[in-house]
């Protein structure tokens, strides 16, 4: 296990339940000041309830309310920003019959968004910090076997796309993760999956930890190994 942090501080972008949820209590256990965003008061409560003191409201498809974040966090100092977002919507459509709509939709979300949060924040972050997006191994080109979730796999892809784009044009020293969870029990991932949340956390947490200081943009999955682009 890596060295526990001392003094750090983690932003978490949607932390309301599941895998967010889950990544709050695990930078809290580590020792770590977390600062979260919610969408609603259920998500303020829950956190509020395991000891989160600073919760900001946001909606991650609304440009303006990404603005008022960053102003709202100007002076703070960053070690993690952990950007947690997505939508299936169908998962189980083939490209050709997923509607305009969800497709504009789970691509906004799942790619679009996320990366406006780090273009708005990254400058918040500290030089050897790390910058991360929720990305999955159904983002991987590589790993790609064809069964279903098709518009998810296409907007992960881009998000990881758009991950590398953004750490190339800001060679600055922080570190730019792409992060795969693994297919862990949540409302997305369904009581089949074989990972609980808390296990899933801890692992992005530890490995967040370990990558931070290595510069570069990596896509890595929760125990800390490289997933093929």
């Amino acid at each position: 296990m890596a060295e526990e942090p001392a003094g750090k501080v983690a932003l978490v972008v949607g932390a309301s339940r599941g895998l967010g949820l889950g990544l709050a209590e695990a930078f809290l256990s580590r020792g770590f000041e977390v600062i979260a965003t919610v969408r609603d008061e259920r998500g303020r409560a829950a956190l509020a309830e395991r000891g989160v003191h600073r919760i900001e409201t946001l909606d991650i498809n609304a440009p303006e309310e990404i603005v008022r974040l960053r102003n709202a966090l100007l002076g703070s100092v960053l070690d993690v920003l952990f950007v947690n977002a997505g939508i299936a919507n169908d998962p189980a459509a083939p490209i050709e019959a997923v509607p305009v709509e969800d497709f504009v939709e789970v691509m906004v979300t799942n790619a679009l968004s996320p990366l406006r949060v780090v273009a708005a924040l990254h400058g918040l972050v500290a030089p050897a910090g790390v910058v991360a997006v929720m990305s999955s191994n159904m983002g991987s080109v590589a790993g790609n076997a064809g069964s279903g979730w098709e518009a998810y796999r296409a907007s992960r892809a881009a998000l990881n796309q758009l991950m590398k784009s953004f750490a190339a044009r800001h060679p600055d020293g922080r570190t730019y993760l792409a992060l795969s969870p693994g297919w862990v029990r949540t409302d997305m991932g369904g009581d089949a999956a074989p990972l609980d949340v808390a296990t899933s956390a801890a692992g992005i947490v530890e490995t967040l930890v370990t990558r931070s200081g290595s510069r570069g943009v990596h896509f890595v999955d929760y125990r800390n190994k490289t997933v093929a682009w």
